[in-house]
Parts: C-alpha cells; structure tokens; sequence
C-alpha cells in the first residue's frame, strides 16, 4: 500500500479537526526547511554489473510547516522530502517524514499521525531504535528513517515518562537499484515482498516506552510487538530470462530494550542492549562504549571528545554467524572536535574493526556552517574487507567522498 493511501485517513481527519475546533485562532505558521545538492565520488570503478562509475551527484528538498494555536498547546508539523538522482532511480524517491497534529497539556501528550521517534545514546550503532524503518537509499549508517504513522500517548509522572504506541500498517525498507553503489552482487527486488503475518503491511504494531532520569543516569525501556524492520534477504526464484534478485521477507517480532547514558563529569558513559525473539531464532546484542571530552582543548574554544564503543551480537557466536548481523564483535574507536565557533563548525572521525575478522571501516563526518543560510558538509567512507563471508567484503571497491551543500531558509 503506497504511503499516499495510508494518510488519507489521517489527513481528513486532520481536516475535520481544523473545522470544527472552536475559536481556533494560529498563533504562529512557519515555514523553514533546506534545499541541497549532493555529490559522491567513488575511489574505485564498480566491482557489479549496471552501476555507475565514479561520481554521483543528486538534489534534494525537505520543506517544513508549522502551524500553532491555542496558546501553544495545539500544532500541526508537515515535513515533505523528495531527492532526485542521476543515476539511480530506486534513490530518487519522496516521503513524508513528518504530517502530525501534537496536543500538549500539562502533565500528558497526545501525537497523532505520520512521525519519526528516535531512541538510543550509543554513537556508532543503535540498537535500540526500532519504531522508524530505515530509509536504505539516503546512506549506509541507518541515521536516515522513513516516517512513520502511529498514535503517541505520553503521560508524565514524577516517576517517569510513559509512552504508548499504536503503529497502523508498515514500511518497507529502501533498496538502492541496480544502477546504485554501496549495494551487494545482487539487487534487492522492491516488488517481491513477503510478510509472516496475513495483515502483511497492515499489521498493527504496539510499542510501551518508560523513560526517567534518576541522579547521573538518563534510562530507557521499552517493548515492542509487531512486524521486523529487518529484511530477511533470500535468492528469489527468477524467470530464465531475468537476472538474480534478492527476497524481501519480514516476520513478527517481541523485542525488549534498554538504553543507559550516565553523565559524570567530563564522561560520557553509554549502553544499549535488545533481546529479540522471533519464529526464526532469539538473540541477545549490546553496544556499550564511553565519551570523554576535554573541554577547551589547548587553551582554544573547542571542545575535544574522545569515544571508545564495543559491539557485540549473539548471532555471531560459534558457526551461527548466518543472520546479517553486520556487528557481531566488534570494537570502534572516535574523536568528535567541535569548534565552538560562529560557523557552527564540527568533525567526527571513526574507526571500527571486526575482532574476529579482517574487516575494518572508516568514517569521517565535517560541516560548518557559511553565512546564516548555507552548510557544507564533507564525509568519507572506507570499508574494507578480505573476507567473502564478511558484510563489508560486498562494499570493498565503494570507498568513497561525499560533498553536500545545504541551503536553509
């Protein structure tokens, strides 16, 4: 069911609420967002058939309204996206990453519509994070999401934050096409979808949250039941005439999580960690590191963080290293340097490597900010790997610099 189909609803109701509201005065409408242009450059010729070369380039849209009343209490977000790229037509797609109605009173919240609801603390991975489906086309660090439509309750209580979750039908994950880069040997099939659940997209998912802060700690918990953001990939049986693809398969899920951020001093201490039980197996995972930050670093304004991280799953135990956990042992290292000046400017350099396997990736992430309306961002990706089992060894010749230019208004 395409996402235009699943708002409908939403959006009447929407309609009917801004008519009948009584002595609905807007306080305040805004209207924000960024336009930006894109391009990559690969250190490597493709290593699949179909792909682009070496460089790539895209636009990108994302336009923000914002509509308040009743003294702030009532207000409505809608927040459209659409990129376009040159090459790869499955990365040239739109979606509503926000079109809800909040109302906020004073000790409970109401969210209701198209959202995007962020957990974790950890850096390099986020385990915990499991309401939005990740949007695959944008990049490879799973920081992009595709909105989703749910209904939000939040009560606030002296011993916690509470949240209830109703998540009406779901999205799929996004695949980039056989043009694309940063793809395996073989293409993902958007069409050759199949679900566990007889509801298939429509399956009603539910969520419970409980967040506190107690002293130093800052904790989370949550359970969630409903349908796997997870793709299983499996070889799709294919016509003789048509090349190999991949399956798309997404089963149900319980999922318990947990996620700890302790602030001591200059310290940063962070853990997240899931259990997840499904018809295919059970497994335990946790990511836990620290950060450490030296505060005006050689008598200058900025401010130098030093992280540690280590990943671990249970599905990479022994032989059972057969789900697609692309962190199973793993330990990263980081350094975020953050300027402190008018131009907002920032650099996060990584490195991660595999314990128990060659494998090893880089990232460098840069920005700064040019007048009051224009960013420019650079980042690196290096991913490396000797080993034809390993998740990495498919993304060896896809090295590559990104440049994006960013203009807010």
């Amino acid at each position: 069911m395409s996402i235009v189909k699943k708002i409908k609803p939403l959006l009447v109701a929407l309609a009917i609420n801004s008519i009948v509201q009584p002595q609905v005065n807007a306080d305040e409408f805004e209207l924000s967002g960024k336009v930006g242009y894109e391009q990559r450059y690969f250190a490597e010729e493709s290593q699949y058939q179909n792909q682009l070369s070496r460089s790539q380039a895209s636009i990108f849209f994302e336009p923000e309204l914002y509509w308040e009343w009743d003294e702030g209490n009532s207000s409505v977000t809608f927040k459209p996206y659409y990129r376009y790229d040159e090459f790869d037509a499955e990365r040239s797609h739109g979606d509503i990453r926000e079109l809800s109605y909040v109302y906020a009173s004073r000790d409970w919240e109401l969210r209701a519509g198209i959202r995007k609801e962020f957990w974790g603390v950890t850096e390099f991975q986020h385990l915990v994070d499991v309401i939005n489906q990740t949007d695959g086309v944008e990049d490879t660090d799973g920081e992009d999401k595709l909105g989703q439509l749910m209904l939000n309750l939040s009560f606030v209580r002296d011993w916690g934050i509470v949240d209830l979750y109703l998540l009406p039908g779901f999205r799929e994950r996004t695949f980039v096409g056989k043009e694309g880069r940063l793809r395996g040997p073989l293409v993902v099939d958007s069409k050759n979808v199949s679900y566990q659940s007889s509801a298939e997209d429509k399956h009603l998912d539910f969520a419970a949250r409980w967040s506190h802060s107690i002293g130093v700690f800052d904790i989370g918990s949550y359970w969630f039941h409903g349908t796997n953001r997870d793709p299983i990939l499996s070889l799709s049986t294919t016509e003789p005439d048509r090349s190999p693809s991949l399956q798309q398969h997404y089963n149900q899920m319980d999922q318990l999580g947990l996620d700890v951020q302790a602030t001591i001093d200059d310290w940063l201490w962070k853990f997240e960690t899931i259990y997840r039980t499904t018809d295919d197996e059970d497994f335990w995972a946790a990511q836990a590191g620290f950060e450490y930050t030296y505060v005006g670093v050689f008598d200058t304004n900025a401010d130098l963080g030093l992280l540690v991280e280590y990943g671990w799953d249970s599905r990479g135990e022994g032989d059972k290293n057969s789900s697609g956990a692309s962190i199973q042992n793993d330990i990263f290292f980081g350094s975020r340097l953050a300027f402190n000046d008018m131009q907002s400017s920032e650099m996060l350099v990584g490195f991660g490597a595999d314990v128990e396997h060659s494998a090893f990736s880089f990232i460098m992430e840069a920005n700064r900010r040019f007048g009051e309306s224009v960013k420019i961002s650079l980042d690196i990706r290096v991913m490396q790997s000797s080993e034809p089992s390993d998740a990495l060894y498919s993304l060896k010749s896809d090295d590559h610099a990104q440049l994006a230019i960013e203009y807010y208004f």
